[in-house]
């Protein structure tokens, strides 16, 4: 008898990200070294990582599988990011995926699928829980994340404290100290991939959000599947919804811990979450966390071939000194002539998440309304002006 149709379900999308992993991993290696043999893709399937020590006593009962995902080449004072030499026909070292772990139902749902798939295919596994410090006992809860997660056997696994500032709201603040932090402990281990546990549903609410803020397609593409540097974040429950993810952990037995700030009405998120889209749901019917899923996807395709557009037709536009054009830019689709625009702003040094839709339309408005108004006053003290049918995007 197979598992149940749940926790199915979350290890065949770890089970898919796991391969691309392993795929992107092995033609690396061959790039770097072009003298090894070229795994075959079974080989990379049905891997088997070597015998390790077994991991320090950590006071807590192991499980049956503990060293099994433990780095196979580790030994105690070893750098993660210094793996032996390997010669021309050695396997390089597997790969670590790390699984950022909140201890809430969907990502112990993906910590628990990792662990399990990444035994099967010679991965090494570990987990990071972040510790936002803005619940009292936060430190603690942290601790019990950590031993769930080498209780499932993840090695690595450790709990990271992070200052929360002010900037951009508390939820992007939380946000952008939480990604920092697991950017650092990436590059500390020398993981390949970062496993988040967004579902089906928070991408949905992320369209929503999006959609309110009006500000464009790229927003309603909501959460990429692969993101950050050299594609670090990897989504595996984009296309399944949080209950399954919630009854994954109930079959398994796997303790959850259900942060009140995900119904806390101060935060935005929490109120589209609670009433909403439940609001959304009884007016227009079920299915709309899927239809929104589904916009989220179209319009991201959309917005990269935009992009790809864009950044084509940028070289032309611009003068033999690197000056945008006017004349040239008013003839460009108005999505492609304020992608450039945006690019030309953030470049001259206005940072990405202040500049919005409201500032690129009136930059554009020096292309397209050009009646002699002066400069255009951007975030990061980046300033837009027409000078003799050029548009000027500098600092000052």
């Amino acid at each position: 008898m197979g598992p149940h149709p749940a926790v199915a379900a979350i290890r065949l999308a770890v089970r898919r990200v796991l391969h691309d992993i392993l795929t992107e991993h092995s033609r690396t290696a061959d790039a770097s070294a072009p003298g090894r043999p070229r795994a075959t893709s079974y080989e990379l399937a049905h891997a088997t990582p070597p015998a390790v020590l077994p991991a320090p006593s950590t006071g807590a009962a192991p499980a049956a599988h503990d060293t099994a995902l433990a780095p196979p080449y580790e030994l105690p004072g070893a750098t993660p990011q210094e793996p032996p030499h390997t010669t021309p026909h050695e396997r390089p070292p597997s790969p670590l995926v790390l699984v950022a772990c909140s201890g809430g139902a969907d990502s112990m749902a993906l910590a628990s699928a990792l662990a399990f798939e990444a035994r099967k295919l010679g991965i090494r596994a570990g987990g990071i829980t972040i510790d936002h410090g803005l619940q009292p006992g936060s430190d603690l809860r942290a601790e019990e994340v950590v031993l769930r997660m080498r209780e499932l056997g993840l090695e690595p696994a450790e709990s990271v404290a992070v200052t929360v500032g002010r900037a951009g709201g508390p939820e992007a603040a939380a946000r952008d100290a939480r990604y920092a932090a697991l950017d650092d402990a990436a590059v500390r281990h020398g993981a390949t991939a970062v496993l988040l546990g967004h579902t089906r549903d928070d991408q949905a609410e992320t369209v929503l959000l999006g959609l309110a803020r009006g500000s464009g397609i790229r927003s309603l593409s909501g959460m990429a599947a692969v993101s950050g540097a050299d594609g670090r974040y990897r989504r595996p429950f984009l296309g399944l919804d949080r209950q399954t993810a919630r009854k994954a952990c109930m079959v398994q037995s796997l303790p959850v811990w259900d942060d009140p700030h995900n119904a806390d009405p101060a935060y935005t998120r929490s109120r589209l979450r609670q009433e909403g889209l439940p609001a959304l749901e009884k007016a227009l019917g079920k299915g709309v966390v899927e239809a929104l899923a589904r916009t989220a996807q179209l319009s991201r395709d959309d917005a990269d071939a935009l992009d790809s557009w864009a950044r084509q037709a940028e070289a032309a536009v611009r003068d033999s000194a690197g000056l945008l054009e006017c004349a040239k830019l008013y003839a460009l689709p108005p999505a492609v002539r304020r992608r450039i625009l945006r690019r030309a702003a953030i470049e001259a040094g206005a940072p990405a998440g202040a500049l919005f839709a409201r500032h690129i339309e009136e930059v554009d408005r020096l292309i397209t309304g050009w009646r002699g108004q002066g400069a255009i006053n951007l975030p990061g003290k980046v300033v837009a002006q027409r000078q003799g049918g050029r548009l000027v995007i500098r600092q000052g």
